[in-house]
């Protein structure tokens, strides 16, 4: 099992875990503290760091969709109704094919196959990462029931004033559908600057239904349709202003918690496989970067 990777650049550090999901667990800029903390660091929680969403990214609705006339059902890591958010089901339940049960509604899979497992370290230098995770577990133990093959790799480098993030996913043999993204928690701003242009409306299950709407004001736990960097404003001398950037155009804002707000840039909305699906194919992966800069 890979250790703690620490990274530096001048007066920032960062502290990278490989086993647990290929996660940030903190970026410090000069003692300061850009991530929320958390009471733990169990690998199998989405509550801490800034870990990689792949091949799906946020719910998958039931743990059901269906791609080129095939249905697949994918086990359920998470219940709704569990605190802000809901909670993590561990271990996962599976997935029951044909008609729902009414105890798997409120439940579903959420964030990937990659983010509870560990990376593989191809690379680490004084401040710069790069690390890869097979989206099917090749023991067979921990994929939520995801059959497709392929990697995903990313790539972190950290420099004085950001750290810049890139990832893709490619597929092995065969397409598949996929949304992939970041969710960082970060320490809870004074405020933020997010001007999005729609939002996705939501159902009674917090789930997108894919109709757009006019973005009511916050608290938020939702996606949204935004062209441009999201800024957190802090009262304090260092980092007193942290920037998201990315050219992608959905973005997750999750800021219900006292303690910390989540900015999740992501290639398609929550339950993308149905409803904005992008196809993986061999030799046509699927890409996306984040930059988080500090003032």
């Amino acid at each position: 099992m890979t250790g703690d990777v620490e990274l530096s650049a001048g007066d920032a550090r960062m502290v990278v875990v490989p086993a647990a999901g290929g996660r940030i667990r903190q970026i410090s800029v000069a003692g300061v503290d850009l991530l929320a903390e958390a009471s733990d660091h169990d690998p199998h929680s989405t509550h801490w760091g800034s870990f990689p969403m792949a091949p799906w990214a946020g719910r998958i609705r039931n743990g059901r969709f269906d791609f080129l006339g095939i249905s697949h059902t994918l086990d359920l890591n998470h219940q709704d109704g569990d605190g802000t958010g809901g909670g993590t089901l561990s271990p996962p339940v599976p997935a029951t094919p044909g008609t729902l049960p009414t105890q798997d509604r409120d439940r579903h899979a959420i964030h990937g196959t990659t983010f509870a497992r560990e990376w593989t370290v191809a690379s680490a230098d004084g401040n710069r990462i790069a690390m890869s995770c097979e989206l099917v577990d090749p023991l067979g133990v921990d994929s939520l029931g995801w059959s497709l093959a392929g990697r995903a790799d990313q790539v972190i480098t950290l420099a004085p004033d950001h750290v810049a993030l890139w990832m893709r996913v490619a597929a092995t043999d065969e397409v598949f559908p996929a949304s992939i993204g970041w969710h960082p928690w970060f320490a809870k701003p004074d405020r933020m600057d997010f001007d999005p242009v729609a939002m996705y409306e939501q159902d009674s299950a917090g789930i997108p239904t894919g109709r757009l709407v006019t973005p009511p004001a916050g608290p938020w736990d939702d996606c949204f349709v935004n062209h441009h960097p999201i800024v957190l404003h802090y009262e304090r001398a260092t980092a007193a202003t942290v920037t998201v950037s990315s050219p992608v155009d959905h973005w997750v804002v999750y800021d219900r918690p006292d303690r910390a707000t989540c900015i999740e840039p992501q290639t398609g909305p929550p339950d993308a496989p149905t409803i904005r699906p992008k196809v993986v194919a061999p030799g046509a992966p699927l890409g996306i970067t984040m930059k988080i800069g500090w003032v």
